[in-house]
Formats: C-alpha cells, structure tokens, sequence
C-alpha cells in the first residue's frame, strides 16, 4: 500500500456481505474508500502514525444502514413536536397535551405526532369532541402514527376552514358528521393539509407528500434557514442509529435544494435518494419535470433517479384498496389512481428509465400496481427497472409469483406489523378477513418464492431505529393461526438493512458491502449481533457511524 489509511477498523467482527472474503476482523480506509480487508495483525500492521485507529472490541462491524424507505424531511420536524407514542385514555393524554400549551402559549395551534387510532378507546372512532375535551380553548390537532390521518379539535378546524367541511382530492376524505359539520377526522393528505400549514413548519415539511411541488407560498429566509436546521438535526438522528443512506419517499425541487445546500456545507452525513412525487392529479407531462430533478442532481450523496406514486391508503381508516369490503362493511377502501390512468404513468415513467415506488397496502392496491409494472415491461420491453411496492400489507396468493416474474422488489416496514413489538397485536385483527391474514406482512414469504426484501421504517411513522426494526423481523411476536409465522434469519434481514437496499439504489458496485474499492459507509456496533438473542436487539446499537470514511457519530 503506498500511502496509510486514514482510518482503520481492528479486533471487529466483520460482516462483509462480500462473497469473496463474507468474514473478517479488520479494514482500512483511505480517502473514504475501503482500501483493505483482512485480519487484524495484517490491518494493524498498515496504519500509520497519523491513522485513526477504532477497537471494535469484537462486535459487529457492518457496511452502514440504508433505511430504505423514510420521510427526511417530515421525520426531522417532528422531532419538535409533543410526542403522544404509546399514551392511551384521556388521564395520560389531557395532561401531556394542556404541559405543552402552557409551554407555547404563542403557538396558533398546539401539534401531537405518533396518535393511535385507538387513543381513546378499543373500538372508539376519535373525533373533535375527544380533542375538545382534551385542549377546549386552543386550537389542537394530531396526526395519527401512520400519517394517513389527522385529528383536530373544533378550534383548529375553525382556524383551518374545515369545519364545514370542503373539496378534496381523490382518496382523501374529510369525514362529516350527520349534523353537516366535520367530524374532526381527516383522512389523507388532501384532507389535512390545511391543518399542517398551521403548524410551526408551515406545513413544508409534507409539502413533498401531500403536493409533490414546492411549498406555496415560498419559504422566506428564515424559514429555510430553519428547514436547514431541522433537516441538519435529523441526519445526525440517523446517523445515531448507524445509518448512512437514506431513500426518502416523497420529494419536490424545495427539498432538494435543501439537501443541496447541506451537501455543500458538507452536512448531508447520510447519502440521500430523493424522488419525483407524481400524483393522480398530474398529467404526464410532469414527467419532464422528473428529467430536470435527474440531471440537476446526481452526486453520490444525493440524487433522483425514481418515481413515487401512491396506489391507495390504510387498513386501519380503512382506505387500503382491497379485493372486497372491509369485514362488517361495504366499503373497500380508496383508489387513488384508476387502472388506465396509473398503467400510463408507469408506461411513461419506465420509458424515461426511471425506478418506480408505488405505495400499495390493499390487496388490491398490490395487484393494480403489478397491473402497472406490468403495463410498462408490456409498452417498454424487459429490462433491469427494479421497480417496488411499498408496505405490502396484504397480498393475494394469487400475485404473489408475480413479484418474481416482473423483479419487482418488495419494501417492507418490519415495525409496521402487528407482531412487530410497536404496535398492539390485536389493533389489525377486526379489519382484515381471516384469509387475508395468512400472507400479511409476509416478508419472509415473498423472500422463499425468491424475491429480493428490502426493510425500512418509514420514519416517522415509527422511529428510525434500526434495531427495533431488525427485532421486528427477526424475533416477532408470536401470533395465532392464520397469522403466519415471518421470522427472519439475523444475516437475512441484516443485508435487508445493508446489501439489499445498496442493490435497490442501483449502487451494488459502490455500497453496502465492506470490500476494497467500495464507500467507507460503515457501522461499528456495540455488541456482536450473531451472539445476542435478537429479542434483544433493541438494548443495542451503533458504537461508530462512518459516512464516506468520516466519523459522523460516536457513542
């Protein structure tokens, strides 16, 4: 070697995911690539006086987490925000809601995350009256932790035009009441974005998701400075828990620009995937708009090479698109897009080379996705698309070889499931028929038919924790037929986290894997993963974050 490495790595467990050399107990690094592999006398034997030198102390060394499906952005804000995570009844709610009005009296309306649809009550559909009860005097709304629903009080639907109810888009819904009045309950982003732009953030943060175009109006100064700011915080967030990538799932130029910015500041630590956001309301002429966010962005630590689009919503407000109604209903739930429609815009966006990520949690939402994927090998030809389905919470038997005939690879969120340890067991069950359960949240049942399973978070829905997902995976909560049993092997679900995601960017030859030649993206954890009960992932975590050879975290 002609120069010493600037770092290097030594008494580690190393978990390669390279075939030629899978074991090892050291690596160098130099100019924030890995250099060199081996053992530890062979790597020691290279550093020099001015080379880094990290003691594993024998625990798990692995190429940095890719969290593969989150909302940067959005997850970063809500960092701000009154956390309501696991409170339940109104005796643990009301007092945590009314502490923080106090601390904000300024505030025009006080804004909770992580709500359960069940907050107040097995069964109990939340409504304005509960937050009224809870905060009467001040506008309050909550989001629900899927995102997919928001809660408001009557003040803060007054303040926000809602009350009456008003137009929204397709698959959103303002849910109204027999006295012609809302009921508090805002299904989907075109029903509460009224409600975000009250919030400390404008709303901006969601502008990605809910418009997929830049906030309007446009940021002053000082917001951008604190968008900046807050963005800033969530890298270093994620990179805590030993994470160096990122796809992020919703986009617009404004966020880009951001994440530019922080990139030439030398701020942007984790490397970050940022789509175009197509919507059922656009024409196919926005792809254009799609090429221009390409060609303006294609660095290493960020670019655009993919296209989101939303194919239905959720099981537990029952807009997931199903086969056939929800059990005890006649409703099954809300297409976002119609067949022909989103077979063209899939037609248009493979002609363009793009990746596509559709967000599907019915099962039918999963069939008219294949549907579209299908529709453009069909107008296109066969090539290497790569295309995805996020969630996939329910799926006929009758698609699932569908995923291998076309490759498309199947996004998971371990937490999301109810035996994933973050959510109640028992929430899901009255809202699927018994046979739709057998192959819910069936990662492990796609990755035996042969398919490639990526894991994520979709932060903020849950936290961006990487362990508690890995737990989730590998050590589910047991549950009764016809629930079946999804449990991962540890190296399974670690190079879903790692390998399988760099392989899902298209960047297998530069990441996620710990050979020479490839991106110094590394994680030194505090334990041996292989040697510890994965029940008890959660206790554990990232020692070291490395991004592009640069210490980005230590514990």
């Amino acid at each position: 070697m002609s120069a010493a490495p600037d770092l290097v790595i030594l008494n580690g467990s190393l978990i390669s995911f390279a075939p030629e050399q899978p074991r090892a107990t050291a690596l160098a690094v130099r100019d924030g690539v890995i250099v060199a592999v081996g053992d530890t006398a062979a790597i020691s034997d290279l550093a020099g006086p001015a080379t880094r030198i990290i003691d594993a102390q024998r625990a798990s060394v692995l190429p940095g987490f890719i969290d593969s499906h989150v909302h940067l952005f959005g997850g970063s804000v809500e960092l701000d925000y009154l956390d309501l995570g696991g409170m339940t009844g109104f005796d643990a709610v009301t007092p945590a809601v009314r502490s923080r009005s106090v601390a904000d009296p300024a505030a025009p309306l006080i804004f909770a995350v992580q709500a359960d649809y069940g907050m107040f009550g097995a069964g109990h559909r939340t409504t304005r009256h509960d937050l009224d009860r809870v905060l009467p005097d001040r506008p309050f709304a909550m989001f629900a932790s899927d995102h997919h629903t928001v809660w408001a009080n009557t003040r803060a639907l007054e303040l926000a035009g809602l009350l009456n109810g008003g137009p929204t888009e397709v698959g959103s819904e303002i849910v109204m009441g027999k006295d012609g009045m809302a009921e508090g309950e805002l299904r989907e982003p075109g029903a509460y974005a009224a409600i975000l732009a009250l919030t400390p953030y404008g709303g901006r943060e969601l502008a990605g998701l809910v418009t997929g175009k830049d906030p309007v109006p446009s940021a002053t100064a000082a917001e951008r400075s604190r968008d900046l700011d807050a963005i800033r915080r969530g890298l270093k967030h994620c990179a805590s828990h030993g994470i160096t990538g990122l796809h992020n799932m919703d986009g617009n130029f404004y966020t880009m620009e951001l994440l530019a910015a922080l990139e030439a500041e030398g701020d942007l630590i984790c490397r970050t995937q940022v789509p175009f956001h197509f919507k059922s309301v656009d024409t196919l002429d926005r792809f254009a708009e799609a090429e221009e966010m390409r060609r303006r962005w294609s660095s290493d630590r960020l670019w655009c090479n993919n296209v989101k689009m939303f194919m239905d919503g959720v099981i537990e407000s029952h807009t997931a698109l199903m086969l056939r109604p929800y059990p005890g209903s006649d409703h099954a739930g809300d297409a976002v897009f119609d067949a022909d429609q989103f077979n063209a815009a899939c037609i248009e966006a493979d002609r363009r080379g793009f990746q596509i990520a559709t967000h599907a949690i019915g099962d039918l939402a999963v069939r008219r996705t294949l549907d579209g994927y299908q529709a453009a090998r069909d107008a296109n030809g066969a090539r290497d698309a790569r295309h995805r389905i996020e969630h996939i919470e329910t799926l006929h038997a009758d698609d699932l070889p569908r995923f291998a005939d076309l490759g498309v690879v199947a996004s998971f969120q371990p937490g999301h499931a109810p035996f994933g340890h973050i959510y109640s067991a028992g929430a899901i069950d009255p809202h699927l028929h018994p046979d739709q359960k057998t192959l819910a949240y069936g990662w492990q049942t796609l990755r035996d038919a042969g398919n490639r399973v990526i894991f994520s978070t979709d932060w903020p829905v849950i936290r961006v924790d990487v362990m508690a997902s890995l737990r989730a995976a590998t050590a589910p909560a047991r549950m009764d037929p016809p629930w079946t049993d999804q449990r991962q092997s540890v190296l399974d679900a670690l190079a879903s986290y790692t390998a399988d995601n760099a392989w899902a960017e298209f960047n297998e030859a530069r990441k996620g894997r710990l050979s020479p030649g490839m991106m110094a993206d590394i994680v030194v954890m505090r334990d041996d993963l292989e040697a510890i009960d994965p029940d008890r992932f959660e206790d554990t975590g990232a020692a070291i974050t490395i991004s592009g050879g640069q210490v980005v975290f230590a514990a």
